[in-house]
């Protein structure tokens, strides 16, 4: 399937920003077998003052910029053609009650490694009620993959989506205890559910295609940058996509901007800069399927 992927992103300023430095990761990955960049651009207004191109540990790409002269904007456009694959046949994956004997033979630190993933990290941490969630959620004899989806059912059902009962600085632990909360919050909390009953789990950031209700026009920009989880499920079936928050395997309609521990290593826009006053945001996503 290929898309046409279009995403802007703008930073009004009450008064002119100076000294500003910002590390930008928007740009899809390139996935063996699962996605292919066909062409993608980053477009910054103004014009920084310096613009490098890297890639991070975890092999995302990153756009670091500056700008030195006094600004009271900065608009972020990215535009990307993809190729989304179907991806190979799903492997059978290690029983849950065998993981641990297969993480300890683990010998692997590259940036797939899934002892990465298995510890606590800063926006996903071990947490008692989490674990006890989870461990609720499972049954013996399960597979790891049968876990990973037990525990995405349970949260999909006890969860509810909502915008307004959260921040991008919520805790997962206060999600978690409300209830509520939105993909970046799901995610969370089952990367900290997994990890706590022993199943390396990465963040991973995207965008999603949106489908309008039957008879409705699809409106423009309503898509959205996404979040959903990787979970390690043994030796031979790997890593698989799991979206808690729509209680499905990640698939055609999901497209892979970053991974990371969490939302912190994956984060499409941080930095800092010298500014007073408020600031005013805005953000609009397209994601176009192109006939072919």
């Amino acid at each position: 399937m290929l898309y046409d992927i279009t995403l802007r992103i703008s930073y009004d300023y009450a008064s002119p920003a100076v000294g500003g430095r910002h590390l930008v990761r928007l740009l899809p990955l390139d996935i063996a077998g699962q996605q292919r960049l066909v062409a993608g651009h980053l477009e910054i207004t103004p014009r920084p003052s310096e613009r490098f191109e890297q890639t991070d540990f975890f092999g995302n790409r990153v756009t670091e910029f500056s700008h030195r002269a006094p600004h009271e904007s900065i608009v972020l456009k990215m535009q990307a053609r993809i190729d989304r694959l179907p991806g190979p046949a799903p492997l059978a994956a290690t029983p849950l009650a065998a993981l641990a004997g297969e993480l300890a033979l683990c010998r692997d630190m590259g940036p797939d490694a899934p002892l990465h993933f298995l510890a606590g990290s800063p926006r996903a941490p071990l947490d008692g009620a989490m674990t006890a969630y989870a461990r609720a959620a499972v049954h013996p004899g399960m597979t790891t993959a049968e876990a990973v989806a037990a525990v995405a059912a349970a949260l999909y059902r006890d969860i509810r989506f909502d915008a307004k009962a959260t921040t991008v600085d919520t805790p997962a632990a206060e999600a978690f205890a409300k209830r509520r909360g939105v993909c970046q919050d799901y995610s969370h909390i089952m990367i900290a559910c997994l990890r706590g009953i022993g199943i390396p789990a990465a963040y991973v950031s995207g965008f999603l295609r949106t489908i309008p209700p039957p008879g409705k026009p699809r409106l423009e920009g309503a898509d959205a940058m996404h979040a959903w989880v990787r979970a390690w499920c043994g030796a031979q079936a790997g890593w698989v996509e799991v979206d808690p928050t729509n209680n499905c395997t990640a698939g055609a309609d999901h497209v892979v901007v970053a991974y990371g521990r969490d939302y912190s290593d994956v984060a499409p826009v941080k930095g800092m800069l010298r500014v007073s006053g408020n600031r005013k945001s805005a953000q609009a996503v397209d994601v176009i399927p192109l006939p072919g």
